[in-house]
């Protein structure tokens, strides 16, 4: 059973990615689910894909459910639609619009396929993950938890610290200026 593998980029930030694995025979919504989780989305909003070329332009929806809006072509549906009967060259490309209020564009490109599965794994799965996830509805619990712990650890406080220094060795500094500029004085003599 061929597996396909998948790089998905953010489209702000294509530092930013995931690699899954999928098999062939799998469907679109399988696809949506594993993106969604990967990214750390929830599942909870609209979504469609679009096939597309080397140059990411939209071809056939495949959508979730056929939505309000107007079609030149009834889109196919993800849960009928397999991966593998939309492939139509090793470099295949497709754009994933999540949330069409937010407008969160991913975009989705075949890197592999591979011909015999990992019977360690349980597919649809994300095999590579690079870059923080953009967080779906603002701050990112993960990102302020780490946040949280560097603080308590090196006890960053926002008023322990005036403009990024210290008061530590405040007088001494003004006595030793004092006796520097001093000693500059009697150089001269």
């Amino acid at each position: 059973m061929a597996i396909l593998r998948f790089r998905i980029y953010w489209e702000d930030d294509d530092s930013v990615y995931r690699d899954v694995a999928i098999r062939h025979t799998q469907n679109f919504f399988d696809l949506h689910s594993c993106i969604l989780k990967s990214f750390e989305f929830d599942s909870k909003h609209k979504a469609t894909f679009y096939r597309s070329n080397d140059n990411w332009l939209r071809g056939r929806e495949i959508s979730i459910e056929k939505y309000d809006k107007e079609y030149k072509v009834d889109p196919l549906i993800m849960a009928n639609t397999t991966i593998g009967s939309e492939i139509n060259n090793p470099n295949q490309k497709f754009i994933f619009e999540y949330d069409f209020n937010k407008f969160w564009h991913f975009m989705v490109e075949l890197i592999q396929i591979d011909k015999e599965e990992d019977s360690t794994l349980i597919y649809p799965c994300c095999i590579r993950t690079e870059g923080i996830a953009p967080s779906q509805y603002g701050t990112k619990g993960l990102v302020d938890s780490r946040l949280a712990e560097m603080e308590e650890k090196y006890d960053l406080k926002p008023d322990a610290l005036t403009d990024g220094f210290g008061t530590e060795g405040d007088e001494m500094e003004e006595d030793g200026e004092e006796e520097s500029a001093k000693d500059e004085a009697n150089d001269g003599y």
